[in-house]
């Protein structure tokens, strides 16, 4: 059972006098009901589970993971938010817990049956939708060869969890795989989950790993990246950092003072910390004014796109179109459609 979706009522604020700029939304989510039933059969660790209210949720263990909502499932409902909104493109991705269970034949047909059905909706709605090729990287060779496939079909970029099943991103495990991404020169949205010890720290209480886990995940994968020289090994790379990049902007002055003291034979960067937060992107799902004001601070209008995490329970778009339309013109353009324009070369 899913929750009904909630009517939005927004309009864009335009006045007769001031030009309406197209609104690209690079971060939506989607899932197909085939998806999750292959989840429910063959998921391992995680399953579907039966919430205090009476609605399905995806949970690892007793730990929440995800909330299906109806218009995870139906693009005619997100067609019309997106037109309720003002908002004229979606870049839709496979959301949490993506396809790192089961087995490889599962995680492979995982991948399959979700990538292909948003190419099936970019083909029905070619003018509205991008999208986000999932990918089974516990598996290289299938991972690349799902990632060549998705490409022929249309994906404008790659949609990686912060940890993929416990493992960090940066593990040479996953090294085939971001050369390709690297050669390809293709956008990464990097997503948290519930990251490794969630529930060794008790983090199903209070959805503690939405609130606190998940940010926790973003900041120590892009972390490790950045101190590892990670960019400087895949300099093509487009990553960009959800939920308005954690609470890396706030530690900024922390990973300088931390790399000031770094033992020059342990360094493994080539510049410092924040020349690498400047280099990567973010959306501007902050929740908060405040919060994406700082981040523009830290790392610059030119690296931060729009977003929603729409359909999910915590979606905010009306946060993410008052909190954009509160800056600048130029700024509000630049997020709004400007910057992923630039990114994804639309």
């Amino acid at each position: 059972m899913l929750v009904s979706e909630q009517e939005i009522p927004w309009s864009r604020r335009t006045t007769s006098e001031e030009p309406q700029v197209t609104i690209i939304d690079i971060h939506t989510h989607a899932y197909t009901r085939k998806y999750l039933e292959i989840l429910r059969e063959q998921g391992g660790e995680y399953g579907l589970k039966i919430r205090p209210d009476g609605f399905e949720e995806i949970f690892r263990g007793e730990t929440p993971v995800a909330f299906p909502q109806p218009g995870h499932f139906d693009y005619d409902i997100r067609i019309k938010q997106m037109a309720d909104t003002g908002i004229d493109m979606s870049i839709v991705s496979l959301t949490c817990p993506n396809v790192y269970w089961g087995g490889k034949n599962t995680s492979i047909l995982a991948a399959e049956e979700s990538n292909n059905a948003m190419a099936e909706a970019q083909t029905a709605y070619p003018d509205r939708l991008r999208w986000f090729t999932s990918l089974p990287w516990e598996y290289p060779d299938a991972a690349i060869e799902e990632l060549e496939r998705s490409c022929a079909l249309g994906a404008v970029g790659v949609m990686v969890l912060a940890n993929v099943a416990g493992r960090s991103l940066t593990d040479a495990f996953f090294a085939p795989v971001w050369e390709e991404i690297d050669r390809r020169k293709l956008p990464v949205l990097l997503h948290p989950t519930d990251p490794p010890g969630a529930t060794v720290m008790d983090m199903g209480e209070f959805d503690l790993s939405w609130a606190v886990g998940f940010m926790f995940d973003t900041t120590l994968a892009i972390t490790r990246m950045i101190f590892t020289g990670f960019f400087d090994q895949y300099p093509n790379l487009k990553l960009i950092a959800s939920h308005g990049g954690a609470t890396l902007p706030y530690l900024v002055g922390r990973f300088e003072k931390g790399d000031e003291v770094e033992l020059p034979q342990r360094r493994k960067m080539q510049r410092k910390p924040t020349d690498y937060l400047r280099h990567i992107f973010y959306d501007c799902i902050t929740y908060d004014q405040r919060a994406l004001d700082f981040l523009i601070s830290i790392v610059g209008a030119e690296q931060v796109m729009f977003g929603t995490d729409w359909p999910h329970q915590v979606f905010d778009t009306i946060g993410a179109l008052d909190h954009t339309q509160a800056l600048s013109a130029n700024t509000c353009n630049a997020i709004r459609c400007r910057n992923a324009q630039r990114v994804f070369e639309l």
